[in-house]
């Protein structure tokens, strides 16, 4: 998910013209929180590669290490930045503080996860890194992670338009590959707002219980009395019908 700089001819033109390098730095930037579309560009450059304009390892190299440096950029952005940097981003993407303080929460404890499949997921590829910062996710557990993702998302997409391209036009494989990362990006929402939507049921539910009135029939005539009580005062009016 970017913000819409560059179109699909442009991006193409540019791969051509420059090579390696747009697919390197256009990656390496949106990792670190540009919203550029890293994602197209890789598929551009697979698309290039699969046609002959470009060497296809070459492509793969570029992607992944313009994945990886970005992404360690975006690191020490949140681990010396702070939450200035996040709050920053989330302004540039209109999103509700509120929110992005509970995706920083939830991070924290599905770090390792978050990093390496964030890879694939529209948005969260930006937030990744600053939030592992944030996260006080230790480096070298963060730069694991971080590559082995880089490797596999670097791999897949270039290899998708590599081997795609031949047969499916490049405007339609990117569609396809960004609805794919909403979809995921939509999950992912639901999986942070069902939980507290839950508790929420949960909490309304007790609340209407404990207010609905006793309905259990009573004794209103006579009050209750001990077995015993009652046994002698029965004994007492045998007595006096016997006198």
């Amino acid at each position: 998910m970017s913000l819409e700089l560059f179109t699909l001819a442009e991006i193409k033109d540019l791969a051509q013209q420059y090579g390696y390098w747009v697919v390197f730095f256009g990656i390496m930037l949106e990792n670190a929180g540009i919203p550029l579309p890293g994602e197209t560009i890789t598929l551009v450059g697979g698309f290039l590669a699969g046609s002959g304009e470009l060497l296809f390892a070459n492509v793969l190299v570029a992607a992944i290490g313009g994945a990886v440096v970005g992404d360690n950029f975006g690191y020490w952005l949140g681990r010396w930045g702070g939450d200035g940097f996040l709050e920053w981003v989330g302004k540039l993407f209109k999103l509700d503080p509120a929110e992005i303080d509970k995706a920083k929460d939830r991070f924290s404890g599905n770090s390792d996860r978050a990093v390496f499949f964030g890879r694939f997921i529209a948005l969260l590829r930006i937030f990744a890194g600053p939030l592992a910062g944030l996260s006080g996710m230790s480096y070298p557990r963060f730069l694991f992670f971080n590559a082995a993702g880089a490797i596999a998302w670097g791999t897949t997409m270039t290899s998708l338009a590599y081997f795609a391209g031949s047969f499916i036009p490049l405007e339609r494989l990117v569609n396809y590959v960004l609805k794919f990362g909403l979809s995921a990006l939509a999950i992912v929402l639901a999986w942070f707002a069902i939980p507290p939507a839950i508790e929420w049921w949960k909490l309304r539910s007790g609340a209407s219980s404990s207010s609905e009135p006793n309905l259990e029939p009573t004794n209103l005539d006579q009050p209750n009395q001990p077995e015993n009580v009652v046994a002698e005062e029965l004994g007492n009016e045998a007595s006096e019908v016997e006198v």
